[in-house]
């Protein structure tokens, strides 16, 4: 791209991606707690997950949550349609793609990006929880990006679900094996900042818990804790005990108790 062509064209897409946040704010501001689910586009009606994740997500809204998901078919419009089946928010966050994804009609709120990490700031900042069916590359990069943002402590620690475990075990194991094990490029305790499981029942009372636990903490922090939100929903936490900027609050607060 010429420089021409950035200063006549870049600046202007700032706009665009304002706007994407806005809106989302926005609407999504107006919704209660809510559980983000993710899974195949190519899961068809009728298949086992498909009926899983409609039944999941019934359960999910008739205990009061609110169910996101990226809009399109498979496990997404499962999850949309039971979520809608139980009078329940259900939400749809479309992706315009190269090749149309058209919204699935269970949504009944829905909402258009153009911009894929807008959409995921959606999906992270306004759920409680994450819920993974077996899927492609969509669904894990969505289940990668949850357990780096746990792993740094860039978020609270959220749960995240994973249903059907005979998908997810062999990647469990090799997280396990070659990761952990063999070259150490996770810590002891990082390949369980996610559940397996397929009783749904189960997914739904971990994520009752941690609703119960983050109002717990959210109450604490309102007393005295340290790490504030941003607005992306991700956290701000004070500086490392090291810096200057550390010892001159350190400081500060020394001289004020004198």
């Amino acid at each position: 791209m010429s420089e021409t062509s950035f200063v006549r064209e870049d600046p202007w897409r700032v706009f665009r991606i304002m706007a994407e946040f806005v809106e989302g704010f926005e609407v999504m501001s107006q919704v209660g707690p809510a559980v983000s689910i993710f899974g195949s586009a190519r899961v068809p009606v009728g298949d086992p997950l498909y009926r899983q994740a409609r039944r999941l997500s019934n359960l999910l809204a008739k205990e009061g949550f609110a169910v996101i998901t990226g809009g399109g078919p498979g496990i997404m419009e499962a999850a949309n349609r039971g979520a809608a089946d139980a009078g329940g928010q259900s939400i749809g966050l479309n992706i315009t793609l190269p090749f149309e994804q058209i919204p699935n009609p269970y949504a009944n709120i829905s909402l258009d990006f153009h911009y894929f990490f807008a959409r995921k700031v959606m999906f992270l900042k306004y759920a409680c929880g994450f819920v993974c069916f077996p899927g492609g590359y969509g669904t894990m990069d969505e289940f990668f990006e949850s357990m780096t943002l746990i792993q740094t402590a860039k978020v609270e620690r959220f749960p995240v679900v994973l249903i059907g475990s005979s998908f997810w075990h062999d990647l469990y194991k090799w997280v396990r094996r070659c990761m952990l094990e063999e070259h150490n490029y996770i810590s002891p305790g990082d390949e369980e900042l996610c559940t397996i499981t397929d009783d749904l029942n189960e997914a739904v009372g971990i994520i009752k818990q941690a609703l119960a636990d983050q109002h717990r903490r959210a109450a604490l922090q309102a007393v005295g804790g340290h790490a504030r939100p941003t607005a992306e929903g991700t956290l701000m936490g004070m500086p490392v005990a090291g810096s200057q900027v550390a010892r001159k609050r350190r400081a500060e607060r020394t001289r004020r108790k004198r």
